[in-house]
């Protein structure tokens, strides 16, 4: 007669292993998850990224009054913001996945893997990517789920008795302790920390090897730093010395690189080297042709000042900036491609997939120098902002022209084309309105004539006059700085005597055709915000 022994019942507290812990499990196991999927698309392709390929997806399908909030609220921070909260999100699901696959093996593996899957779908219905781009999120889900399950199953009762494990009821094929009906486990504190121990080395392991994988981030920067930009020829005109007010408060003429705006689509910034950089001229043509970096280099270089704004930017916000740009004219890569009659648009498109929808008649107008831009600022372009090219076009909110990382422009029509951002609720060409904003005084100055200051633009038409008001009272015409042609904003000033107490500033702008900025005040969408800069002085 065999003899068995009875173990006595667990405790309540002793069957229940704590939420913490396998809500750590869960998050472990989606960091593991991820940091694998980063390193195999750092070997396959950087787009296909589990995590930017999904943050790329909730870019595109996020509603204009999503995209305008995000912008207002975070400005140009608004992508690191978007990955925050998505990591965020991610945690919070991991955790869930954690506590269901203690207390419902195997669903919580099932809520991984299905995540997974999104994140590799959503990885091949990316611009560009091929069936490889899955591969990434699949293998992520392999290792998350892996991980999950080894730390859930050394989910010991010691965790909540603070007692020595109790024996194995049994034990499956694997060797792996079988938790049993009550969910209570087998293994101690120590198997779980090593579990543990092993998925954070192994997420910073993959994290690294990710990181020097990434080649073609070195290659590039290698690239850039060693280029020399040629001389063009036909620089630009010099700054005059006019043209910088040198008021303390007030926006530099020219735009450091550094505090350039940089609004665009892109989660991760393109890695492009220029040796394998071209551009493709193609479309309803009769000649369309590839250029590529060697040959685009050899093409006579222009140099010209345009300011570039965000149709982004709300009435006295940043989102705006001057700067040199270096590059051959749009204009003449069109002509040699011959566009045929009925063509009135170019899509441009970068190499994370944006479009842009450019008026032909812009890019072929010889009045204005529309640039494939190779340089920003007497270097080449920073890799944020377009590197190694991009397109200028003075005039234009850059969501229909200003195109970075470029590499394909296709005569087409408006009928028949649309850029990304035109079915998506803004209007289709985008032309720059009149606009003014006051810099200084911030928030308070000393009572007497105080100097107000700031900026205005009307790009390729030109700034004619300034006028300033305190408290609604009259206009006072400001001082007007240099400025190198009419693609570009001017500085202005002027002296208003204000007593003490608070104030109300006013300006408005009017262009060279004599256009006056107008009052009425509308939002950014669809075509970009308008009305008065307002300001609150405190004047002491």
């Amino acid at each position: 007669m065999t003899r068995t022994t009875e173990r006595p019942a667990a405790s309540p507290a002793a069957r229940r292993a704590p939420a913490w812990a396998a809500a750590l499990a869960g998050v472990l196991a989606g960091a593991v998850g991820l940091a694998v999927a980063e390193l195999v698309a750092a070997v396959i392709a950087p787009g296909a990224s589990t995590v930017f390929a999904g943050g790329a997806a909730v870019i595109d399908a996020a509603p204009r009054w999503l995209k305008d909030f995000a912008v207002e609220w975070f400005g140009t921070a608004d992508k690191a913001v978007l990955l925050g909260t998505m990591g965020v999100v991610l945690a919070v699901g991991a955790a869930a996945a954690g506590l269901l696959e203690l207390r419902r093996p195997p669903w919580g593996a099932v809520l991984i893997g299905a995540v997974g899957i999104v994140g590799a779908v959503t990885a091949v219905l990316r611009p560009d990517a091929t069936a490889l781009w899955a591969v990434p999120s699949l293998v992520g889900i392999g290792a998350a789920v892996l991980v999950l399950r080894l730390a859930t199953q050394r989910l010991a009762p010691a965790w909540s008795s603070g007692g020595a494990a109790e024996p194995a009821r049994r034990s499956d094929a694997a060797g792996v302790p079988d938790r049993g009906a009550d969910g209570a486990g087998a293994m101690d504190r120590r198997g779980f920390l090593v579990v543990a121990g092993a998925a954070a080395g192994t997420t910073v392991l993959a994290l690294v090897g990710a990181r020097l994988l990434s080649a073609g981030a070195t290659a590039v920067k290698a690239a850039r730093e060693t280029l020399r930009l040629p001389v063009p020829r036909t620089p630009a005109p010099s700054v005059p010395a006019g043209a910088d007010l040198r008021i303390a408060g007030l926006t530099p003429y020219v735009t450091p690189a550094a505090d350039f705006y940089r609004i665009d689509t892109a989660l991760r910034v393109p890695q492009i080297d220029p040796a394998h950089w071209s551009l493709e001229v193609h479309g309803l043509v009769d000649e369309p042709f590839t250029l590529s970096w060697d040959e685009l280099l050899a093409l006579p270089m222009q140099e010209h000042h345009v300011t570039l704004a965000c149709v982004s930017n709300e009435v006295g916000g940043d989102l705006i900036g001057n700067a040199l740009w270096l590059g051959y004219p749009i204009g003449a890569l069109l002509e040699r491609a011959k566009p045929r009659a009925g063509a009135d648009m170019v899509l441009s498109r970068s190499h994370d997939g944006f479009t842009a929808g450019t008026p032909l008649e812009v890019l072929r107008d010889p009045a204005r120098t529309s640039l494939l831009a190779i340089g920003m600022n007497g270097e080449p372009l920073p890799v944020a902002h377009g590197f190694p090219a991009r397109l200028v076009v003075p005039g234009l909110y850059g969501y229909v022209s200003a195109t970075k990382w470029v590499t394909s422009l296709t005569v087409t029509t408006f009928a028949a084309d649309q850029g990304y951002w035109t079915p998506r609720g803004w209007s289709a060409r985008g032309p720059v309105k009149v606009q003014s904003r006051i810099d200084v005084p911030r928030g308070s100055a000393s009572a007497g004539s105080v100097t107000v200051a700031g900026v205005a633009w009307a790009q390729h038409t030109g700034i004619g006059k300034v006028e300033v008001r305190a408290d609604s009272g009259p206009w006072v015409q400001a001082e007007l700085a240099d400025t190198v042609g009419p693609d570009t904003w001017r500085q202005w000033r002027a002296s208003l005597p204000l007593a003490r107490g608070e104030h109300t500033l006013e300006v408005r702008a009017t262009d060279a055709n004599g256009q006056v900025q107008t009052e009425a005040e509308a939002p950014v969408a669809p075509d970009g915000a308008t009305g008065w800069h307002r300001i609150s002085v405190s004047v002491s």
